[in-house]
């Protein structure tokens, strides 16, 4: 017999939540907003959205179905099962944060504070959960394949990223590796830099944009269902021994690009989550490239 899908709400702490687990009471932490020339009021208000917008999504979930709920800073400790259908309750980046911990369930994006948010993953209202969970589920349902980026070390730890995935130093000071492209015929070039970037086209509103424009890149921005990906080396440094003339490229299917460690740390992380970040040392070697991974993200 087959399980009954199961519903994983994903949410993370308000700003309400985060003040009174800082300051223990309404009062001592609307004083220190105050102090800061803030009122607690909106603050209260956006928590009271969203633990409205919580409270609809849970009822809209079918009685057949199982539930589950978890909390962001507990995403890498849930596991996650092949019939899950998960909904992201709350802000763009939340659905980043979760995506690197799926294997192609349908992603439902909930927007709990409409005009706030930009909307671009969290593209639904509270009142449509019922609706986009039956199509989560249904033959030939509408969804976009979203393209992530990956990363597997030589000792087999992979990393999975919706936006972009970032290699560095730790405290982002000058990274030091050998760099190449898949194909390449020599042993790289040697860099010192503040690290380096690859992302996606749903990463191409953020960090990668910035990059992007600050190079006058002549390569043209991916978009999030493109399976092509736009990497950038960040502040290369010229020396008698490291180089500048690979410092951004595009890779598509099949195609990767290599770094070796040439310094005693680094660390990469996606999507901003520096808590949840591959360590590599000296001679280790970690390749980037297209995920055979998507984020089925249901529209």
């Amino acid at each position: 017999m087959s399980l009954a899908p199961r519903a994983v709400v994903v949410h993370r702490r308000t700003e309400y939540e985060e003040l009174l687990a800082r300051h223990g009471t309404h009062g001592q932490a609307a004083f220190f907003l105050s102090s800061r020339g803030r009122s607690i009021e909106e603050v209260v208000r956006r928590h009271d959205r969203t633990q409205q917008a919580l409270r609809e999504v849970a009822a809209a979930v079918p009685l057949t179905w199982r539930s589950s709920r978890v909390e962001r800073a507990d995403l890498d400790r849930f596991l996650f099962a092949p019939e899950d259908v998960v909904v992201v309750v709350g802000q763009d980046g939340l659905v980043a944060n979760t995506a690197k911990y799926l294997r192609g369930q349908p992603v439902v994006g909930i927007d709990t504070d409409p005009g706030r948010n930009p909307g671009v993953l969290v593209r639904h209202r509270c009142g449509d959960t019922a609706a986009l969970l039956h199509a989560a589920t249904a033959a030939g349902g509408r969804a976009e394949e979203l393209t992530m980026v990956e990363a597997v070390a030589d000792d087999t730890q992979r990393l999975l990223a919706l936006n972009e995935i970032y290699l560095g130093s730790p405290g982002h000071q000058t990274a030091r590796y050998r760099l190449d492209a898949d194909g390449g015929t020599g042993p790289g070039e040697a860099q010192a830099s503040s690290g380096v970037l690859v992302g996606t086209g749903t990463g191409a509103t953020g960090w990668l944009r910035s990059l992007w424009l600050e190079r006058g890149s002549s390569a043209g921005l991916p978009a999030p269902c493109d399976r092509r990906l736009l990497w950038f080396v960040r502040e290369a440094w010229p020396s008698p021994t490291t180089g500048t003339t690979k410092v951004d490229g595009e890779l598509g299917r099949g195609q990767g690009l290599q770094l070796t460690v040439e310094s005693d740390r680094m660390v990469v992380f996606g999507d901003g989550m520096e808590s949840d970040a591959l360590e590599l040392t000296w001679g280790q070697s970690v390749r980037l490239g297209i995920a055979a991974t998507s984020l089925h993200l249901v529209t």
